[in-house]
């Protein structure tokens, strides 16, 4: 049978990045490509722990069907001709964060273990690593989405705790601040009573806005208009009280300034992130985009285990209120072409462009 051109096998080389990824067993490179040994008559996916062939052994497949086509058979242990462990470990996730969604309760790491057929250590290294949050933190994130909608939907506050999952008054109440930002009470009124303080600054990138709730940095705006970013979180705090910072929030400021100018140096502030579970783990895999560095909207899904979700994850990257500090700039086009940048796309490039060259 003539194989068609995206079929066809090609041999390797030294310099051959494919040969590289084989060689450094890359989990990443898996489903890219397979890899054929001609001595062995097997082939296998890159991250096969099997130990490494001789490169002039060494044959590519565009597909599994393609090299079982030139004679080969599937390897016995990476399994090629089976999902993926990246791709069984990502619907694993799948499925236990809709348990988690379901239940009347936030599961233990060994409930979720013990349904996952894993121990704990493994399944929280696996979560982790295909959501960007722990389970602890996913659920956590979960629960104060629920309770955000059961507050605006349920007649009372008590109504809206044990709705949400929450086994006692008490305990919802110490948690509030960093679920909500403020009281249930607060939150029900739309904020009303809460305080917000900011202060606006300029940085290289124009005028820069910070605001602090109780519990941290919650919005940091850049733009050309300082009146306009106040008027921004106005409309984002409606109810809330706004106060002008003193010479000591200044400083805080004047931090958040020095991290837009050299981003390397980190921002070790509490910020007061709100958000659903989904944007969250969008928000925790942004984060770890190290400065300099870029990834396209579908990887940053493929990295939170929602490989369809690109449109989800670019709604995300816009829900994001906190510039630079969830640097949502670091994500671009699958060509590397910048898109729309809630502050600008001019500062996209510019930040991208700063950061490159530290």
């Amino acid at each position: 049978m003539k194989l068609t051109r995206s079929e066809q096998s090609t041999r390797t080389t030294e310099s051959d990045a494919r040969w590289a990824a084989v060689r450094a067993r890359d989990e990443n490179a898996d489903g890219q490509f397979f890899y054929s040994v001609r001595t062995t008559g097997v082939y296998c996916r890159p991250s096969c722990a099997a130990r490494a062939p001789r490169p002039e052994n060494v044959a590519f497949h565009a597909t599994a069907e393609a090299a079982e086509r030139a004679g080969f058979r599937p390897c016995r242990r990476c399994r090629p001709d089976q999902a993926s462990r990246a791709a069984q470990h990502a619907a694993l996730v799948v499925e236990l964060t809709r348990f988690i969604g379901s239940a009347d309760h936030v599961p233990t790491l060994g409930e979720l273990a013990a349904r996952a057929g894993m121990s704990g250590y493994h399944l929280h290294r696996v979560f982790q690593r295909v959501t960007g949050l722990t389970p602890r933190a996913y659920a956590a994130a979960h629960r104060a989405d629920s309770v955000r909608k059961a507050l605006a939907q349920t007649a009372t506050v008590t109504a809206a705790i044990y709705g949400a999952g929450y086994n006692s008054n008490g305990r919802f109440y110490d948690e509030a601040p960093h679920v909500l930002g403020m009281t249930p009470t607060r939150f029900r009124s739309g904020g009303a009573g809460a305080s917000i303080v900011f202060a606006i600054g300029e940085c290289s990138l124009g005028a820069i806005l910070v605001a602090c709730s109780e519990v941290g940095v919650c919005a940091i705006f850049i733009g050309d208009d300082p009146d306009r970013l106040a008027r921004d979180l106005q409309d984002r705090f409606p109810k809330a009280r706004l106060i002008g910072g003193d010479a000591r929030f200044e400083q805080l400021v004047a931090t958040v300034i020095g991290f837009v100018e050299a981003p390397r140096i980190g921002l070790d502030l509490p910020l007061d992130v709100r958000g659903t579970a989904f944007q969250q783990r969008v928000w925790q895999a942004m984060r770890e985009i190290p400065p300099g560095s870029t990834v396209s909207y579908s990887e940053l899904a493929q990295r939170i285990g929602s490989p369809r979700s690109v449109r989800a994850v670019a709604g995300a990257c816009a829900a994001n209120v906190l510039a630079v500090a969830i640097p949502c700039h670091r994500v671009v086009r699958t060509d590397g072409a910048l898109s729309g940048y809630r502050w600008g796309v001019q500062r996209k490039q510019a930040l991208i462009a700063s950061e490159a060259a530290e």
